[in-house]
């Protein structure tokens, strides 16, 4: 072959190459925010909002996967839900754990796998935060804790774009156990606080 015949050649690969992409990119989901929910407001000077928790960027852990990371859903409900009117106590709203771990699950074997459509992962997620109000000195005077747990496993071949519905899914249903589960607990024992 010669020069121009080999350059026309890996034009038109190229060409093929390009036609083919499959590459998907995210779909665009809503924010997770509480702004439409009435503010929990309390008499203290400040909500300071900590995140133990961090992304751990490799398997089995898929957090960083999410549309949404986790531990920004439940930030967000920190910095919507809970204000400071002024006060010499305050807040420290925490988030502990916010992580989703990808299990890879056992496929049938044979004749009966190749005409069955089997579930291939499962994931379990986990969201747990702390919220503690302290005096001026730094003395606890009141905890609340709430932990939501959600597990949902995914068929094989299942698309990109259907796996993260199924994890925004996940996280929405998280976020709302804790918001009720939070608000609760906020309105039981943090009532001296509340106005």
């Amino acid at each position: 072959m010669n020069y121009i015949s080999k350059y026309y050649l890996a034009v038109l690969l190229l060409i093929f190459l390009l036609g083919c992409d499959t590459i998907k990119t995210k779909k665009n989901f809503p924010d997770l925010r509480y702004t439409h929910l009435p503010t929990l407001s309390l008499s203290v000077s400040k909500v300071e909002v900590i995140n133990k928790y961090q992304p751990k960027f490799k398997k089995p852990n898929v957090e960083s996967e999410f549309p949404i990371l986790p531990s920004i859903a439940l930030k967000n409900w920190f910095n919507d839900r809970l204000s400071a009117l002024g006060g010499s106590d305050f807040i420290r709203a925490t988030v502990l754990n916010a992580s989703v771990v990808e299990v890879p699950l056992k496929r049938r074997d044979g004749i009966r796998g190749i005409f069955t459509r089997d579930q291939t992962e499962r994931y379990d997620a986990v969201l747990s935060a702390k919220i503690e109000i302290f005096d001026s000195l730094g003395v606890l005077k009141g905890t609340v804790f709430s932990k939501a747990k959600n597990s949902q496993t995914v068929a094989e071949g299942v698309t990109l774009e259907k796996r993260e519905l199924i994890w925004f899914n996940m996280l929405e249903a998280m976020m709302k156990d804790l918001n009720r589960s939070l608000e609760n607990q906020i309105r039981k024992y943090f009532k001296p606080w509340l106005t």
